[in-house]
């Protein structure tokens, strides 16, 4: 059996990095760890390919090769997997799909001929035999989460590493919050199972063997969702990277209550991690306790991402307007907290109710549900009815993109955290990310609108921040991928190409494939 694993594109978002990955010389973030791990689960006689078709088109030549055709993506991605399997049906190839879109009824993977929803370790088997028989069903679902200290290692080499700015590793699945909008406890339930450090230490070796050195991406949605093993894991993370010379760094997301635990905060950074995504939300306390998001409430919000900087790590975060109690100033205490924090990556979306949440839940109760989530909250559109009005909404949230997204603004905000920060993670030197400097020299330094910002802003860092410069340019390069989205043509035009959900990042988390 030949199989193609192929993985659909991304629209142009703030996640896609599109117009930040070309100064390093780089196609995508990270590669599909969701297929990479099923192609580990298939029969080993079976041929594999995989398709990013983020790194390169899917040719005919591909399809006309395959047997079977696996498609993996979230809802944003549907528009692209809904050409995918019309191509490979169209040459009477089967199609299955899975990943977070087989957990919705969205239209795009109608026409697949299996949908598998759920996690995949105990379907595969089953599927496979299904699948040279012929006798294949539309729908599988696993009757019970799996034990991830069973998964294999993914099948890295089938990518093409050289194309990407970071490798994934998925440590856990799950998170013990009850986030009302988020759909991870939905799919993969509170009880955060993990791998064991063996586990990860193993694919750690698979990367190196492979080649890469640089970013490493722990893939979790809340990385810290069982402290105990996480406690665990650090100290063998420490020791790997310790004995082959420190070859990686990492960045995870985890929830705010790593502000409350110093020892772990001090492992993080002696494993070398430099940066964490956190979903901060909002600072309206009642819009936090409306959506059960207590974990945010425990301590003072900027106190809480200062001590999170202390330690050398870079906080990035997710924000969330269109809450019921979001007052009418809801925007003005968005930019200023953003401000005030010094957060220079900030996720800024519109509520959406994804579906199966407790909020999409709540919602149609309440006959406030509109549509179905494009998976996608920064579209100027709401699936729902806000108690806000919607004008007034859409407003207030493009003005805070236009806002943060200033280029004078958001080289502020890196200054500001590069003064607070504290020492960072050992970073070996890469030639991508010398050829990302030189290019960021020029692009934004001389061919920029926004050159002036620029030049001030490096005169700044090098005056007041030498020992951090590799992280200022490297910020300022991501600052060129936000600018090219956020301008203020692309936000009153109603532009689709911002970024996706905070909650719902185009990630290399494994739902299924």
């Amino acid at each position: 059996m030949k199989v193609l694993m192929v993985y659909p594109e991304f629209p142009d978002t703030f996640w896609s990095f599109k117009h930040a990955l070309p100064f390093q010389g780089k196609r995508s973030a990270y590669p599909p760890l969701g297929l990479l791990t099923v192609a580990a689960l298939l029969p080993p006689a079976w041929e594999k390919r995989v398709v990013d078709m983020n790194v390169r088109p899917l040719k005919d030549r591909d399809l006309d090769w395959a047997d079977v055709v696996f498609a993996s993506g979230m809802m944003v991605q549907g528009p692209s997997m809904r050409r995918v399997i019309q191509r490979a049906k169209a040459r009477g190839l089967r199609t299955v799909v899975g990943g977070p879109i087989a957990s919705t009824t969205d239209p795009h993977i109608a026409e697949a001929d299996h949908v598998v929803e759920g996690e995949a370790e105990e379907l595969m088997s089953v599927l496979a035999k299904d699948l040279e028989s012929g006798s294949g069903r539309p729908h599988y679902k696993a009757a019970a989460l799996p034990d991830l200290t069973q998964v294999p290692p993914p099948l890295l080499q089938l990518a093409d590493i050289r194309k990407y700015s970071a490798m994934p590793v998925q440590f856990s699945r799950g998170c013990p919050f009850t986030c009302e909008f988020c759909d991870i406890i939905e799919i993969y339930g509170r009880r955060p199972r993990t791998k064991t450090p063996e586990q990860v230490c193993e694919e750690l070796s698979q990367i190196y063997r492979l080649g890469w050195r640089g970013r490493v991406f722990l893939v979790d949605d809340n990385f810290i969702g069982n402290k105990k093993n996480v406690k665990k894991l650090l100290p063998e993370l420490i020791r790997w990277n310790h004995n082959h010379q420190s070859p990686f760094w990492f960045l995870t997301e985890a929830s705010l209550n790593l502000a409350e635990d110093r020892e772990l905060l001090q492992l993080l950074h002696d494993a070398n991690f430099d940066s964490v995504f956190m979903g901060i939300e909002t600072p309206v306390a009642e819009s936090l306790k409306e959506t059960t998001k207590f974990q945010n409430l425990r301590k003072d919000l900027l106190e809480s991402v200062k001590l999170v900087q202390s330690y050398g790590i870079e906080v990035m975060a997710g924000f969330i307007v269109g809450f019921d109690h979001d007052p009418p100033d809801v925007f003005d205490r968005q930019i200023q907290f953003i401000r005030d924090a010094a957060i220079p990556i900030s996720m800024v979306g519109l509520l959406s109710a994804l579906p199966n949440t407790q909020l999409w839940r709540r919602l149609k109760a309440e006959g406030r549900l509109l549509r179905e989530s494009l998976g996608n909250n920064t579209l100027l559109d709401m699936n729902f009815i806000p108690r806000m009005d919607t004008q007034e909404l859409l407003d207030g949230y493009r003005r805070i993109l236009e806002t943060i997204y200033r280029p004078q603004e958001y080289f502020n905000r890196v200054l500001a955290y590069l003064s607070r920060v504290g020492t960072t993670a050992r970073t070996p030197l890469l030639l991508s990310d010398l050829l990302a400097g030189f290019r960021s020299l020029w692009r934004q330094g001389f061919l920029s609108d926004y050159r002036k910002d620029y030049w001030k802003f490096l005169a700044e860092a090098v005056r007041h921040h030498r020992q951090s410069l590799d992280k200022a340019i490297t910020l300022a390069v991501m600052g060129h991928h936000f600018f090219k989205l956020t301008g203020a043509a692309a936000v009153e035009s109603g532009s689709q190409t911002c970024f996706e959900d905070a909650e719902v990042t185009p990630q290399p988390t494994l739902e299924t494939f």
